[in-house]
């Protein structure tokens, strides 16, 4: 169940909010509890997909990131989420730097983890338990929990945002934010290198990050 969820808390966030055009824009517009709606309606969606695909993504490897990647640029708000993983060494980075270790992340991390997407068991399903603003308008939380038969439910939050529609820059299961465990993990590594060499580092798997 562990690796599952993993990837789950990891392709969520790329995924469940992805809206189509008329969604982004009705999203704006509306109240904050359309966010949790969406998160839980597109995360279902992606779901039921690829349990409807197995034979085709197990039999292509390629077919699961080709899946992904059509759903990202509305999903999720990579370049936001990768400067709080920076932390203090984002500070002055050009946005070319820190798309560059954005997408070099969310390869790495979904080269590693998106195996265990494609061989889901149990009809895991995502339940949407509140939505709480975040200080400072940055957004809201929306808690939900993955729930699979014959399993202990598993809460995952997700921090989202308004940008073009809603879209999630953060992740916990369990109360363990990827943000945060992100940005002390590759702390050591920005003291010795450059932004651009850290993001080389990951593309040729020799920094690899633990989700865990």
């Amino acid at each position: 169940m562990k690796p599952l969820i993993l990837s789950l808390a990891l392709a969520l966030p790329l995924l469940a909010a992805a809206p189509d055009a008329a969604r982004a824009q009705q999203a704006t517009a509306t109240a904050p509890a359309a966010a949790g709606k969406q998160v839980v309606a597109n995360g279902t969606r992606i779901l039921d997909t690829l349990q409807q695909r197995p034979a085709e993504f197990q039999k292509n490897p390629a077919a699961p990131k080709a899946f992904v990647n059509s759903e990202l640029s509305a999903a999720f708000d990579r370049e936001y989420a990768a400067r709080l993983v920076l932390g203090p060494h984002g500070r002055g980075a050009s946005d070319a730097d820190v798309k560059l270790f954005a997408d070099a992340m969310t390869d790495n991390l979904m080269q590693r983890y998106g195996a265990a997407l494609v061989n889901i068991e149990g009809k895991p399903r995502i339940r949407l338990k509140s939505e709480t603003a975040l200080p400072g308008n940055r957004g809201f939380k929306v808690s939900t929990e993955v729930v699979r038969d014959g399993g202990n439910p598993i809460p995952v939050d997700y921090l989202v945002r308004d940008n073009g529609g809603w879209k999630i820059f953060d992740a916990m299961v369990e109360g363990v934010s990827y943000v945060q465990t992100f940005r002390s993990q590759f702390d050591a590594p920005l003291r010795q290198k450059s932004i651009a060499q850290v993001a080389a580092d990951l593309r040729a798997g020799a920094l690899q990050p633990q989700a865990e």
